[in-house]
């Protein structure tokens, strides 16, 4: 009987009848891999189990314990509850519903101007797990374009798709027939149909561990002059302890959101009076920023950098020079003309360190010149886009740039990046991951050597510092290698905060130099360096991280005192005068409320300490401390050791 082999991730070879499929082979190894198997990947594509095998494959099936199964789950998930919702909904049109990170999403439009709320999601929800316990199968087919336009003529956004990815829309003719592309689609009832590459699950009742999120809005194709569209989000997972383990860390996420934290804590808000994206900052939010702030520039000037400020606008000539009006002007807030010349606020400080640069002629033995500005920046980030703190149209970066000849590159990277380990530890982040963005494939500036060596610099530093990083093939911008690293918060979020940016282009774009000791004319390398990235992102990431609970250097009040009766308020104020004049943050809550409330007041309020003070204290000149997080009441402590304790805490940023 003719037929075909295939050779298996171990190096094994099965032979199989001629038409065998992936199940096919799933099966032949063993009832079960037959039952496990969701995909398989066939000489390096991942297609459905029902795809043909040909003679000499390379095949491995994917199982839920695989990684790449979850993609694939949460892709026929979204199109499960399409399904649902075309169920419910007849009439309803459908745009697209990928995969993404932990989940997917459907957009779709209802008929008669019909919209959905959260409230309707257990609806639908239980409408899928009927389509679930059917088993319905997926089946795949292809098309030609023309055919898939009559399929899918009731569906305007399906239609406009085809036309796009088979180049419709500059090649139809007066009929708009189109004819040479396949187009392939997945059916699995009598009823629902999906255009779609695949691959899928076997059937429906492969899912289940799935959770629907919420309902918004979006923008047909991200355009604001295209229709508002309903987007569905979901979860799906391989397994019910993942999906709970998953809804927990988002009730956990949405206890820490920053801006609900803000409003409670009484740090920033946002009044529709500025506009999206503008914040005001309250007086305790301030000054833990301050705090921040001003631990940067202590730092900065121990590493030797020299500080610089510079204006929130500048003429268009700068912005032409430095390339922003050609690449970034979509980003940048309108134009302001005013004696006979075009302003622009500025989305980014660069090129006015560029200009302190130029201000003077520079040596060789003048470099590297470290220049740090905490300067605030304005971009034109789309209303939907706006989120917080996490995503502002104002915002402060600690921007830093160094100009450094090309034989410092690697030794400027390796300092750069101790430098940014040692402040994100600082503020309590400990868990790192990094990616090195190289070359990018097409254009790019500079010459080969000088990619090579700043390349080579920045893995070089990485691996010195023995951190877990990934390299992005082809990822770098167009004038220069990056390093970026991700910190992981408490709940095990990632948040890219610092990146450290070689940049061939501005020195090139604004001609600098510096004189050689050769006595030649050369070009500096410039190394943008931004910490935390912006001031206010970080804040919300610190607030997400802590929940609130600031460690004792960075919280607006450091320590309540708590008389337990009128009697004891003197004394109180002797406490909190003492421990003001030791420079730390006091405050008293008089016994105008019972003790136990005023306790709990002070852990709502997220303090770091509150000391109780009684008969005894008074007597033996102590206090009793309420540690956060701590439930004993550790008593009898003299003011002296309090303030030792407290002090240590401050100055370790413990």
């Amino acid at each position: 009987m003719q037929g075909i082999t295939v050779t298996l991730p171990d190096g094994s070879e099965r032979a199989l009848e001629t038409g065998a499929t992936a199940g096919d082979l799933a099966a032949a190894i063993g009832p079960g891999l037959a039952k496990a198997a969701l995909t398989a990947v066939v000489d390096g594509i991942e297609v459905d189990l029902a795809a043909t095998l040909a003679d000499g494959a390379q095949v491995s099936l994917i199982t839920e314990r695989d990684e790449a199964a979850l993609h694939t789950i949460r892709h026929s998930t979204a199109h499960l509850m399409a399904q649902a919702i075309l169920d419910l909904h007849p009439g309803a049109t459908f745009a697209i519903g990928p995969p993404i990170e932990h989940g997917f999403y459907y957009d779709f439009e209802l008929p008669d101007g019909k919209t959905l709320s959260d409230d309707d999601l257990g609806a639908i929800e239980d409408r899928m797990r009927e389509l679930v316990a059917q088993d319905q199968p997926f089946e795949r087919h292809e098309i030609s374009a023309g055919e898939a336009l009559e399929l899918f003529a009731d569906e305007p956004y399906k239609v406009e798709m085809i036309r796009a990815f088979t180049g419709g829309e500059a090649s139809s003719d007066d009929s708009g027939e189109i004819s040479g592309d396949v187009v392939s689609y997945y059916r699995n009832s009598e009823t629902f149909l999906d255009m779609c590459t695949g691959p899928h699950v076997p059937s429906t009742g492969r899912l289940g561990h799935f959770k629907l999120q919420k309902v918004a809005g979006a923008y047909w194709r991200g355009d604001e002059k295209r229709p508002m569209l309903q987007r569905i989000y979901g979860t799906a997972w391989t397994n019910k302890k993942d999906l709970k383990a998953h809804l927990h860390r988002l009730e956990e996420a949405e206890k820490r959101d920053h801006r609900r934290l803000a409003n409670e804590m009484d740090l920033v808000s946002w009044p529709e009076e500025l506009g999206p994206g503008l914040a005001v900052w309250h007086p305790k939010g301030a000054l833990i920023r301050t705090l921040m702030e001003d631990f940067s520039r202590q730092r900065h000037t121990e590493g030797g950098y020299e500080f610089a400020f510079s204006p929130h606008i500048a003429k268009s000539v700068l912005w032409e020079t430095s390339g922003h009006l050609d690449f970034y002007a979509d980003g940048m807030y309108p134009p302001m003309e005013m004696d006979g010349a075009t302003y622009y606020p500025k989305p980014m400080n660069c090129p006015f360190h560029v200009m302190i640069y130029k201000s003077n002629q520079r040596s060789y033995r003048d470099l590297p010149i470290k220049i740090f500005e905490l300067g605030t920046v304005y971009r034109y980030e789309l209303s939907g886009a706006v989120h917080g703190l996490l995503r502002s149209r104002g915002f402060t970066q600690d921007d830093s740039h160094i100009f450094v000849t090309r034989d410092d590159i690697a030794e400027q990277i390796a300092d750069l990046l101790d430098f940014v380990l040692e402040m994100l530890r600082a503020f309590g982040f400990e868990d790192f991951q990094a990616k090195l963005s190289t070359r990018p494939e097409e254009k790019s500036v500079g010459d080969d050597e000088i990619w090579d060596m700043a390349t080579s610099g920045l893995r070089s530093a990485l691996d010195t510092h023995g951190l877990d990083y990934i390299i992005d093939e082809g990822g770098g911008a167009f004038y220069g290698p990056k390093i970026d690293v991700d910190v992981k918060d408490a709940i095990g979020r990632a948040w890219q905060l610092s990146t450290i940016q070689l940049d061939f282009n501005l020195p090139d774009r604004f001609d600098l130099e510096y004189i050689g000791a050769d006595g030649e004319r050369h070009r500096p390398v410039m190394i943008h360096r931004a910490l935390m990235g912006s001031i206010e992102r970080f804040f919300g990431v610190l607030l997400e991280h802590y929940a609130g609970n600031f460690p004792a250097w960075l919280a607006p009040e450091q320590v309540r005192v708590l008389p337990v009766a009128e009697a004891h308020q003197e004394y109180a104020e002797q406490v909190a005068s003492t421990l003001k004049a030791n420079g730390f943050r006091v405050e008293i809550d008089p016994a105008t409320d019972p003790l136990g409330k005023r306790v709990r007041r002070g852990k709502v309020d997220k303090l770091p300490y509150v000391l109780v003070v009684g008969d005894d204290d008074v007597a033996a000149g102590t206090v009793g401390v309420n540690t956060r997080g701590v439930n004993e009441v550790d008593r009898d402590v003299s003011v002296g050791d309090f303030a030792a304790q407290l002090r240590g805490d401050v100055e370790h940023k413990r």
